[in-house]
Order: C-alpha cells, then structure tokens, then sequence
C-alpha cells in the first residue's frame, strides 16, 4: 500500500496549474502494483470504476492533466516568441474562442504602446494573412464590435502633453453618457469611442482625475455597468490593478482552465515591461505578494519558471 505521505505529494502534484514532475518521477518510478492501485482507489475525483468494478482514469481529468502538462511548455513557446508574433497569436486565439475571450483584445490593444500594437498588427498579418482590423469586425457582433475595431485600430501620441480643459471637457461627455445609460448603452457612444480609442494615455489619467472631481467616483467603478468598457478604461488609465485582478483569479484554485492561461499570458507579456509595478499592486490589493501566490497554487518547472520570470524586473 502507498504511503499517506506519498499518496498526498502525488495528489498535490496533479492538483492543477501546472504538473510537479520531479514528484511524479520520484514516487510513481518506484510504486508497485499494490501501491498504484491504493492511489486508484484514494482518488475517486481522478478514477472511477465501473459496475465490474474497473478502475480507469476519468476522461475529463484526463483532458485537464493534458492542459496541465502542457503549461510549462505553452510558457517557454510564448517567452521565447517576439512579442509581436505573441500578441498576433494571442488576439488570433482570442477570436476563435469567442466572447469570453475578447477581453485579451482589449488587454492588448490598450496595454501595448503605439509601436508594439502597430507591430502586432504587422505581424498579424504575416501570420493570416487578414489584418486584425478585419478579423474582429468579422467575428465580433453587437455592440462591442465599433469599440474593439477602433482600439485595434489605434496609434496614440505618446508624449507628455495634456490640454486640461479639453480633458476635463471629455471627462464630462463620458459622465453624462453614463448617467443616460437607460438611454443609451455608452458603449454605443460614439463620443465615448472616440475618447477610450485615439486619446493619449496620459490624456486618459487627466480625465480619469476630472471625472473623479466631477462625479464623486472612479470612472472605472462607475461602468460596472458594462464589463468592456471597464476593462478598456483599466488597461488604459491602471493596468496594474487590472493585471493583478487577472492573476488573482487566474491563481484560484480549481478555476476554469482558460482562466488559468491568463497567469502564462500576463506573466509572459509583462515580465520585461511592468512586473515589479504589478506585483507591487498585489500585495496592495490581496495582501500577499505575488510569488507566494505562485509557490502556493503552482507546479513543478511551470512554476520555477513563472518565479524566474517575475523576478526579471526586481
């Protein structure tokens, strides 16, 4: 029979975000027969046995340690790949999928600069053959579609220059705009979509501060109303918040398995850009730091790797 001890590594080991391969090895390349099937009998979420009482892997776990076993490997394939293929492939990938993807267009379009996002486009068309533009009007319906088009679109300015009275204006358009969204979705807006889409970032902090003065709130709380433009205001005005509230809920146990990509996706993308500003917003918001949450919840080299790569920024 499997010792307890054993019997609880290799539980661990198959628990999800990545596979503990150096446990597996150690333990499962010396178990005997007896041993393999006390695990068998001891996992009945990872075996069942029929009516002639067979034990066999449950095929839907089956599909999960695949995906599981595949993470690390998913990670090294990212962070080796340039990051204007990465993000071609990730908005590819996100369109496939459909709608409960679509926030990686936004978390891309508003997160890169203008010369990355122009790169991507660049490389989307490389790899497809299609520009990206085209693809998401193609696959995107509804009233998300004019908002998406135009931030894939975008080339912002870039420089330190704020007109203040023209920010405080906009910050106005977007409060009334919400304020009559029982008329009007502000997604359908097209004055919101003119704002969120071509103006410069730090033009966007101007007028999240003015909207603040204006209303009371944060703009970002006020659209709860609305998941993408919440989302885009984010990425555009705090990306830090909003990555670590994707790898918060990327890092919950026994979460969805495409939720869980997101911890490759943003520690891969961001590992050379904003890490140390991330984990910093982290420990703010969940109070505990990010690799503690990582050694806590993942495995084996996926998570080593994950570790190395957040460290890169300090």
């Amino acid at each position: 029979m499997a010792h307890p001890d054993e019997l609880e590594t290799l539980t661990k080991a198959f628990s999800g975000h990545g596979i503990h391969e150096q446990a597996l090895i150690s333990i499962l390349g010396k178990w005997q027969p007896e041993e393999k099937k006390s695990f068998r009998k001891g996992n009945p979420n990872l075996f069942i046995e029929d009516e002639r009482n067979f034990e066999r892997w449950d095929d839907h776990h089956v599909r999960l340690l695949k995906h599981e076993f595949m993470r690390f490997k998913n990670a090294v394939v990212l962070w080796t790949m340039h990051p204007w293929e990465r993000d071609a492939r990730l908005v590819k990938e996100a369109l496939k999928k459909g709608p409960q993807s679509y926030g990686i267009l936004i978390e891309i379009s508003c997160t890169r600069s203008a010369d990355e996002l122009l790169g991507t486009r660049r490389a989307y068309h490389s790899l497809f053959d299609h520009s990206i533009e085209e693809d998401v009007a193609y696959h995107v319906n509804g009233s998300e579609r004019k908002l998406f088009v135009a931030l894939v679109s975008a080339y912002r300015y870039e420089g330190s220059k704020v007109k203040e009275d023209v920010a405080k204006s906009e910050a106005m358009t977007l409060s009334i705009a919400i304020k009559e969204a029982d008329k009007r979705k502000p997604i359908e807006d097209d004055e919101v979509i003119r704002i969120l889409s071509t103006r410069s970032k730090p033009h966007l902090q101007a007028i999240y501060k003015h909207y603040n003065e204006i209303s009371g709130k944060n703009i970002d709380e006020e659209l709860d109303i609305d998941l993408r433009l919440n989302e885009t205001v984010q990425c555009l005005c705090s990306p830090q918040k909003y990555f670590s509230k994707v790898l918060d809920t990327a890092l919950t146990k026994d979460t969805d398995k495409n939720i869980k990509k997101a911890l490759t996706r943003v520690i891969v993308t961001r590992a050379d850009t904003d890490m140390k500003e991330i984990k910093q917003e982290y420990n703010n918001q969940f109070g505990v730091p990010l690799s503690k949450k990582i050694e806590d919840t993942t495995n084996g080299n996926y998570k080593d790797f994950l570790l190395t790569l957040i460290a890169r920024g300090g």
